[in-house]
């Protein structure tokens, strides 16, 4: 018996256990429907561009800092059946999976995870192909590209069409938490509803968009505030607010007030919203004024709202601020060295300034702009009352039809991050 128990040692120890991405990737082999070229595909901490692929489209430098936890790999598929196989494995070898597509991503949570670790990133940034079509006024769009190279490959076609909201969203693919690729006809109405506007990472993986495309003016106003007290940017901001939801329709006007203008690309920085649904007195105005000059690179935008989107229902998806005058965008940035609690702190007292001028009983944020500070889920174990928190301020009551569906389409809370919608026990 001792040579054959010695044998099963040395067999044991020839044979090592498969690690986290050896497995993956013999799962991916077995799974994929098309060839994956794994040494331009998959990337490692050990590889050398391992780096520059994780920073590749991640904006907001305070979470690349080297105490934020790291993927334990990067995977770009190439195909869609790629991300079906992704999402098979994963699942299959319990691994902790986060999906980054082409948008902005305010907080990191397409990249980092600090609640749940080990985990991957699935990168889409190869899968970014859009498919324009003039005569029907629709686009098909991966969820790889950029807003700005959607702008781009409409231009090229049309110089009177553009993509203003989720509003225009008719058609999707998304791979559900069974590796299944769904239309809008295959995942149902429900999930349709709740993927536009209501943060499709909660309930799968977004593939590609089909948009209905509108016509818009040939010009398009952009006012740039950049006043002090004395030069009447208060008063020209109070006479602004009542009648911003009521100019032309098809009017963008944009309010930036930005104090410095030496902000980069990619920065430290944390940024807050609010809705806005009564005039901010004047007084009021000169208290926020007097906070933005206090802070080195202050940011505030106000997008005014109306026209077509207040005429939309609050429920018709899952945005709800519609009876809104407009939306602020509170920022603060900074560079490597600088007293980043000192940044943090500012906002966060400005935030508490707002308060009393802006939306209550929720005070509404804007999901697209992610705020970890209203609160956070706890592993795998959210809880309806935890996630009520951020919940109700970016969904409202729609909030509860979210909460839902996810428990219909993924009930054992496969797709998660810090802010996602959970699963009913």
């Amino acid at each position: 018996m001792g040579g054959n128990t010695n044998t099963g040692v040395q067999a044991l120890w020839a044979h090592p256990p498969l690690s986290t991405q050896a497995n993956f990737i013999q799962c991916l082999s077995h799974k994929s429907k098309t060839y994956i070229p794994f040494s331009t595909t998959f990337f490692t901490p050990k590889n050398s561009s391992f780096t520059s692929v994780l920073e590749s489209s991640a904006q907001n430098l305070r979470y690349l800092v080297h105490s934020v936890p790291k993927p334990e790999f990067i995977f770009t598929p190439l195909h869609d059946s790629q991300v079906q196989a992704a999402v098979i494995c994963s699942k299959k070898l319990r691994i902790h999976l986060r999906v980054r597509s082409g948008g902005h991503d305010y907080e990191g949570l397409s990249y980092v995870s600090q609640i749940e670790t080990p985990f991957i990133v699935v990168d889409l940034a190869k899968l970014r192909s859009v498919n324009v079509d003039i005569k029907s006024s629709t686009a098909w769009i991966q969820a790889g590209a950029s807003i700005g190279e959607v702008y781009y490959r409409i231009a090229e076609k049309s110089q009177t069409h553009g993509y203003p909201a989720a509003d225009n969203a008719i058609d999707a693919r998304i791979i559900d938490v069974n590796g299944q690729i769904l239309d809008r006809k295959a995942m149902g109405e429900e999930l349709f509803w709740a993927i536009r506007g209501g943060g499709v990472a909660s309930f799968g993986i977004n593939l590609w968009w089909k948009i209905k495309l509108v016509s818009v003016p040939a010009n398009v106003t952009v006012f740039s505030v950049a006043k002090t007290l004395e030069q009447g940017a208060t008063k020209l901001l109070h006479r602004w607010q009542p009648v911003a939801p009521f100019l032309d329709e098809d009017l963008f006007i944009r309010v930036l007030i930005q104090v410095s203008n030496d902000t980069l690309p990619k920065v430290y920085f944390k940024a807050k919203s609010d809705f806005v649904k009564n005039p901010i007195p004047e007084i009021a105005l000169k208290g926020l004024w007097k906070r933005l000059l206090e802070e080195p690179s202050p940011l505030m935008i106000l997008n005014p709202y109306g026209g077509m989107m207040s005429k939309i229902s609050e429920s018709a998806i899952p945005f709800p601020h519609r009876k809104v005058l407009f939306k602020i965008q509170y920022g603060t940035v900074w560079q490597a060295g600088d007293n980043e609690s000192k940044h943090m702190d500012w906002i966060r007292k400005l935030y508490i300034y707002m308060g009393p001028y802006v939306t209550m009983f929720p005070r509404q944020a804007y999901v697209n702009y992610r705020d970890l500070d209203l609160g956070t889920n706890k592993k795998s174990n959210t809880s309806f009352i935890e996630a009520s928190s951020w919940g109700y301020r970016y969904f409202k009551s729609n909030f509860n039809r979210l909460v839902k569906t996810k428990t219909k389409v993924d009930p054992d809370n496969f797709f998660r991050h810090e802010q996602s919608i959970p699963p009913l026990p």
